[in-house]
């Protein structure tokens, strides 16, 4: 088997090669992955049947109250509202946060100047600052989009700051050494050096995004994803409850893969051809 396949190596052309030695990982990983996806969903539909209903939902049971509520319209109206808000919101606080986090990492007096303040909103409860939040923006898409901004930014900003005070000194040196003026010390040198801080913050921030959405539906307008929550919860439809929390899953996981792609697209010297 082994002399097979390093004769079809040997004789096939460079990209076929390619392909072969690269595709063969990727197939295994995915397998893995479906393998764990079936056995998860598989063990969930039989140990939940042995459960009340009213406490939990197996699979077949949510895919049912799921297709119910796609008929209806109610999960596709609610899913895109919910997205809009998400969308919006996470977008404004990765840009403000990789902007603020760059200036604050590497100017010394500048950091010294917020360090208190970022350090104290992060530490904010949510919670404790929704009834402000309504009172400064009413009860509508504002609102959600304030929420979802102040909660993802930090992660954000905290992390572009952290990578950018890591840069290795040396590598500055250098640049300054060569007569580099302030720009290109921060494009060629600063930033490149970030990206990896920066991805962390923003996946981080995914997380944080879909929180205060689910919140901000919770205790403003209540609408999208967490108006579904609310609403079949109180009726107590445990199967219809759960369509919207893995709607909210899998966004995650949407987000988080988009992430990682853009990571392999601004940062491709980070990857390797076996990752």
């Amino acid at each position: 088997m082994t002399q097979t396949t390093e004769a079809t190596l040997a004789t096939a052309p460079d990209t076929e090669v390619e392909e072969l030695v690269l595709n063969k990982p990727t197939r295994r990983y995915w397998a893995v992955r479906m393998i764990s996806i079936f056995t998860v969903l598989l063990a969930w539909e039989v140990l939940g049947r042995q459960v009340d209903p009213l406490f939990i939902a197996w699979p077949t049971q949510i895919g049912a109250a799921a297709i119910d509520m796609i008929h209806s319209g109610e999960l596709v109206g609610a899913f895109l509202e919910s997205m809009k808000t998400l969308t919006l919101g996470f977008v404004l606080a990765s840009i403000v946060g990789i902007a603020l986090g760059l200036v604050i990492g590497r100017y010394r007096y500048v950091d010294a100047s917020t360090d208190w303040l970022v350090n104290a909103l992060y530490a904010t409860p949510l919670v404790a600052i929704t009834p402000l939040v309504i009172l400064w923006f009413g009860l509508g898409f504002q609102a959600k989009l304030f929420i979802v901004f102040i909660l993802a930014v930090f992660p954000v900003l905290i992390n572009t700051a952290s990578g950018v005070r890591n840069v290795a000194p040396h590598l500055v040196d250098v640049g300054v050494a060569f007569a580099a003026n302030e720009r290109t010390i921060f494009l060629k040198i600063i930033l490149p050096a970030a990206v990896p801080f920066m991805m962390t913050g923003i996946r981080l921030g995914v997380g944080r995004a879909i929180i205060g959405m689910v919140v901000a539906e919770f205790f403003t307008a209540i609408n999208g994803l967490g108006a579904l929550i609310i609403k079949y919860g109180n009726q107590f439809e445990t199967a219809a409850m759960f369509v919207p929390i893995l709607s909210l899953m899998l966004m995650g996981v949407v987000y988080t893969a988009i992430a990682m792609r853009f990571e392999r697209w601004v940062a491709p010297w980070r990857f390797t051809d076996s990752d």
